[in-house]
């Protein structure tokens, strides 16, 4: 099916285009080119090209290209981008004309400059969408000085921390696997260093951030929740500069400049922690020999071969190693993980109205533990690798209709829990080869576009499929879990597969020139999952695949929200209203412990789930003072017959109330203040309801399943921002940023346990008590940054 829908969608989109150009038969002409930042030649993502005589607007897309008709006549044409001044120039637009403007980079832009065109939020038809500056996510306090796109993202209305300073999120009561992570189009697996503490991206590398929460357009697909798009920067292709930064646990220096003036450029950044040197001297007897690490490797380049073409090549590879060595060498433990990445991309307009992307893309997560003593060895091995390639055009038509169309190709390897080892001479392999092979595709067509001059409409359409193929051998197992059939599969051939039409729909309803009702509904289908009974996606956790047993998940999320700006678009407010319908999630099975041995989808029980709730935004965007403040009602319950005996329970990540409250202010050039305070409701655990002996030894039964929650959350977080001014301009700039994480040194749940005490023959008898387990207490830290 899906191949036939493929090969039928160049027809389809021929006809919508002809019927539509049918109807509108005036000549006109258009405006193509590309903006970029003017002091680095970096290509500026969603800038807004503004025709104010034809009432017409455009943006600039993931590539900086922009392209916008109107009839012919004498235009003045407005090109702006938040943090730059706007640049308008008067056109004489007889005929079609190709512009690529360059704008300048401006600390304090004036109200007449900014005017022009500042209002998307309220005019486009976008939903639970945010972008976010990385300069602004810079003046923001962090731990330990590190600065982190996803814990920024977490103070955002409707994203949920997975914890005390952990990198994970649930977004709209989804799990952390339904979050679409894609790093220069690459999916990103597992997006945190130190457990999760620490997001895999270095801020200096990045260049745009977009958060999806709901009503995703056509072009993304494969996960329930949300879509976190992040693109690195380019490099500057006008000159070398280099940046970076000295911190308390790690250092990062990136380096940039052209391989071309004007036509090329590269960008080189890396970030490594030192905490293995600084803890080395307190670490003594056993844990002498231990050490942990992590780094991250950014890449890029780029190159414009003509006017038409442009190639991109980008790379990221992460590694967190702990190793651990007793005092008299007789057992080692060495434990890497981390994620690959490379995309390579080629851009080539056919036309001034039509742009394509093309890429092939690839991607590598792996987590390996070995262990040693004396003549034994172990080691335990699993990860996913994809190949993937994809193409994506824009078609921007005369009669102000937005057509893009593109399909997507996967094909995975999943290795679960591999085991091997060797006892003295003799090599161990047992029979755990349940390595599993599949195809993903997808198919999209969407269009955005006006139907009236108060109703804007985006819609699309996306078709889906996803086949698990050999080698495999798929076995039938009785009630008691033995193997009593088996069927084998040879390479290519396929075991099941699955597919489905994903319709998409926002719309915008106009009520006046500052303000706005949109509304969505989007259908999406999730092939690849990952289980964990943590916060967040741990290194030990596996990615699986939907197979003959494990069916695909699927959501249908319904919203409406209501947009209204204030001051002059200089304050957004927003209140958003979401219901998600969840089939087929899933979960492990009562008692379930780790069993490398046993493929883990004989361990799964599956179910279903609400999600519902409302999300509030108060977002100041410009002056000295900016920052926002967003509040969060949300529920999410999930039914599964094999778990709770059939009841409906709470989520993990159900939590009723989330308040996030973010200011910055702009003493002057020399100093930026900043504060971030958090407040969240407990949220679910499981805990024992009652104990009982069975000869002479205690018992513990526990209670309804999330039937118990932690003690809310909050948190007071302070910095500081320290810029030297110099008289004359220096080549080198330096800046110190001081934070203080926990201000008032609040001891926040990060969980709760059943301490036991004593026997049933000791004097005070056996004695219980729950305990709470917090992590960090109140941290300052400092932070040099440098440019030159």
């Amino acid at each position: 099916m899906y191949i036939r829908f493929c090969g039928r969608l160049p027809l389809l989109i021929g006809l919508i285009l002809m019927l539509a150009t049918s109807a509108y038969a005036q000549k006109k002409v258009t405006l193509s080119g590309y903006v970029h930042d003017g002091a680095t030649g970096e290509l500026l993502i969603g800038a807004t090209v503004f025709i104010k005589e034809a009432n017409q607007a455009a943006q600039t897309n993931n590539y900086g290209f922009y392209s916008i008709s109107v009839p012919a006549a004498t235009y003045a044409v407005s090109f702006a981008y938040v943090g730059f001044t706007t640049h308008t120039e008067k056109l004489e637009m007889v005929d079609s004309k190709t512009l690529n403007v360059d704008l300048a980079n401006q600390n304090v832009i004036k109200e007449v400059e900014i005017s022009a065109r500042k209002d998307e939020n309220v005019k486009n038809t976008e939903m639970g969408t945010t972008k976010l500056s990385i300069e602004r996510i810079k003046t923001l306090p962090v731990l330990f000085g590190e600065v982190d796109i996803l814990k920024t993202l977490q103070l955002l209305p409707g994203v949920q921390s997975a914890g005390e300073g952990n990198a994970g999120f649930y977004v709209r009561g989804g799990g952390p696997d339904q979050n679409l992570v894609l790093l220069d189009e690459a999916v990103v697996y597992n997006t945190g260093h130190l457990f999760g503490f620490f997001s895999v991206f270095n801020s200096d590398a990045v260049k745009d951030v977009t958060l999806i929460k709901g009503g995703a357009p056509a072009n993304y697909g494969g996960r329930l929740s949300s879509v976190v798009d992040v693109t690195m920067k380019d490099g500057n292709n006008k000159e070398f500069h280099a940046e970076g930064g000295i911190g308390l646990i790690a250092s990062r220096l990136t380096l940039e400049g052209p391989l071309k003036k004007n036509k090329g450029s590269f960008l080189l950044a890396g970030r490594r922690t030192y905490i293995d040197v600084l803890t080395k001297p307190f670490l003594k007897g056993n844990l002498a020999g231990s050490g942990y690490y992590f780094y991250d490797l950014n890449l890029k380049a780029n190159y414009t071969f003509s006017d038409r073409d442009k190639v991109f090549l980008s790379g990221y590879m992460g590694l967190d190693k702990f190793n651990y060595e007793n005092s008299t060498g007789t057992f080692k433990a060495d434990i890497p993980w981390g994620n690959k990445t490379a995309t390579l991309r080629w851009n080539h307009l056919f036309s001034d109205k039509i742009f394509v992307n093309t890429s092939v893309i690839y991607n590598d997560y792996n987590f390996a533990s070995s262990f040693n003593q004396n003549l034994f060895a172990i080691k335990l091995s699993s990860g996913i690798k994809d190949y993937n390639a994809k193409s994506d055009l824009d078609y921007y038509t005369t009669f102000h209709h937005h057509f893009k169309a593109g399909f997507n190709y996967i094909y995975h390897t999943f290795t679960p829990n591999q085991v091997s080892g060797e006892v003295d001479t003799t090599v161990l392999r047992p029979n755990n080869a349940l390595i599993k092979y599949a195809h993903e595709a997808g198919a999209y067509i969407m269009d955005d576009f006006d139907l009236t001059p108060w109703l804007r409409v985006n819609a699309g359409i996306r078709y889906s499929w996803f086949g698990q193929v050999g080698p495999y051998t798929r076995y039938i197992y009785n009630l008691n879990g033995v193997k009593t059939d088996s069927t084998a599969y040879s390479s290519g051939q396929l075991v099941k597969s699955y597919g489905g039409w994903e319709p998409r729909l926002n719309l915008r309803f106009e009520l006046n020139e500052a303000s706005s009702i949109k509304a969505s509904i989007a259908k999406t289908y999730q092939y690849i999952h990952l289980l964990s009974d943590n916060g967040t996606t741990l290194p030990t956790d596996v990615w699986v695949p939907s197979t003959y047993i494990v069916q695909p998940e699927i959501a249908w999320q319904y919203s409406v929200g209501y947009f209204r700006n204030f001051l002059d678009n200089k304050l957004e407010t927003s209140v958003e209203v979401y219901y998600k319908d969840l089939q087929n999630q899933i979960q492990y099975k009562e008692g379930y412990t780790p069993n490398s041995l046993i493929d883990p989808e004989q361990e799964y029980v599956f179910g279903s789930g609400k999600a519902y709730g409302a999300e509030f935004f108060i977002n100041k965007t410009q002056g000295k003072f900016t920052g926002w403040i967003g509040y969060t009602l949300a529920y999410t319950n999930l039914t599964f017959p094999a778990l709770n005996n059939g009841q409906t329970f709470p989520a993990k990540y159900d939590q009723r109330h989330d308040v996030s409250i973010v200011g910055s202010y702009q003493y002057s050039k020399k100093w930026t203040f900043s504060s971030v305070f958090v407040f969240g409701s407990g949220t679910t655990i499981t805990l024992p309801s009652s104990f009982y002996f069975i000869n002479n030894n205690l018992v513990q039964q526990n209670g309804k399943l999330n039937g118990f929650r932690l003690f809310p959350y909050d948190r007071l977080d302070v910095s500081a921002v320290y810029t030297p001014q110099h008289a004359k301009p220096k080549k080198w700039e330096g800046s110190w940023a001081f934070s203080i994480y926990n201000v008032y040194d609040r001891h926040n749940p990060y969980f709760l346990y059943v301490n036991q005490t004593g026997t049933v023959n000791s004097p005070g008898g056996i004695k219980l008590q729950v305990i709470e387990v917090s992590i960090f207490p109140i941290i300052p830290s400092i932070t040099y940054n440098f440019k030159f």
